[in-house]
């Protein structure tokens, strides 16, 4: 790989009362780690079209185990989060509204991506389970073709025969950020104070942040990172009887 590698990071839903299988973007990061320097930098884009999409997210056990998948609606423009209400439904011309609000962000999408490209150097773009995130990016009009997309969740579970969540992984690393600093078992990384504001639970950036972290701890400390995820899994088995 380069010496620079960048970590991709979505979040999207359905729009609320539409297509089960249609996705708005609603936050994208793009987090730069230098190799060399161990310097991060982070670039965060926030859709704002008023309109509302469901959430979801998994809140997990002291484990990483997913107890209860939560769906809540949202409001891009005002952040304002309500009950999801599986049975509301949209018109087809209230829908049509919706798609029309949402037209300008392919282009803020594609735009994001062109800056950044542009700004930093690195050809490696890393993943977890990032097929949708890089579909979505691709519907956009974000064209990938000079870079190398690598999905390090296929890689842990190669290595493990276990298929990790982000979450479990966090467990497994000790992942930890103080508003400073990012850390883990073995790695600690300064965070630019504007980096620092961006990583908060449940964005984008955040989930940027812990792929970063999850990354090194696996290229950098594999046998740690493997007798440690082994733990995990014990003390997961242990706790189902």
């Amino acid at each position: 790989m380069n010496r620079n590698i960048a970590f991709l990071e979505l979040k999207y839903g359905n729009i609320n009362g539409g297509y089960p299988n249609f996705y708005a973007i609603s936050e994208v990061s793009l987090l730069v780690f230098e190799t060399d320097s161990n310097r991060i930098f982070l670039e965060s884009f926030q859709n704002t079209a008023d309109i509302d999409i469901v959430n979801v997210y998994s809140k997990a056990n002291e484990l990483g185990n997913t107890i209860e998948r939560v769906r809540e609606v949202q409001n891009l423009r005002s952040g304002r989060t309500r009950p999801w209400d599986e049975e509301y439904k949209l018109g087809e011309k209230e829908l049509d509204r919706e798609f029309y609000k949402l037209r300008p962000t392919k282009q803020h999408v594609s735009r994001f991506f062109m800056k950044n490209f542009r700004k930093y150097n690195f050809r490696d773009i890393i993943t977890f389970d990032g097929r949708r995130d890089v579909f979505l990016c691709e519907k956009s009009g974000v064209k990938f073709f000079r870079y190398h997309i690598h999905d390090l969740q296929k890689d842990i579970t190669k290595e493990t025969n276990y298929l990790f969540s982000l979450n479990k992984l966090a467990k497994v690393i000790n992942f930890r950020t103080n508003g400073s600093y990012l850390t883990s078992n073995n790695l600690e990384y300064r965070l630019h104070p504007i980096a620092a504001r961006q990583i908060v639970p449940k964005s984008a950036a955040f989930d940027a942040a812990r792929l970063l972290m999850v990354h090194n701890e696996f290229r950098y400390h594999k046998d740690d990172f493997l007798m440690k995820a082994a733990l995990l899994l014990n003390k997961i088995e242990m706790a189902k009887k």
